[in-house]
């Protein structure tokens, strides 16, 4: 197997992991509270997954979303599974905002307008840590 960048770094600052799975916060300016569940396991696609582990996953992105839906108080949320790039399971967690620079668009898409870098401060990435942690005990 080639390298793996989700095998072989966190991806992200680390918030919760246990045996399966990972929750860390995704350093953006422009996204701030953007969240990613990785999967521990090198596994490419959710239908790799049995059915246990499907639903074990998607409680824990559930949970991750409701903590950032929370704190951020985002207009929208994205849910997304892409793996195109890094082929290992992860989900993104998205808060989305009508001023964000690609709102309506995805993320990944073409811009709609420029933003000023608005980073996640101290205070509240502790708070979005905490609300995580308690969800997910």
């Amino acid at each position: 197997m080639a390298a793996c960048e989700l095998c072989d770094t966190p991806g992200g600052a680390l918030i919760w992991q246990d045996g399966f799975c990972r929750v860390v916060r995704v350093e953006d300016e422009d996204y701030p509270g953007f969240c990613r569940v990785i999967l521990t396991e090198h596994v490419k696609e959710m239908s790799d997954l049995n059915a246990q582990q499907r639903e074990r996953l998607m409680a824990v992105v559930f949970a991750v979303e409701e903590a950032v839906r929370e704190v951020m108080a985002p207009d929208k949320i994205n849910l997304a599974s892409l793996g195109n790039v890094t082929p290992h399971m992860h989900w993104h967690v998205i808060p989305r905002y009508k001023r964000d620079r690609h709102f309506p668009n995805p993320i990944w898409g073409k811009t709609q307008r420029e933003s000023l870098p608005h980073p996640i401060d101290s205070a509240t990435a502790q708070q979005l840590k905490a609300a995580i942690q308690q969800r997910l005990g």
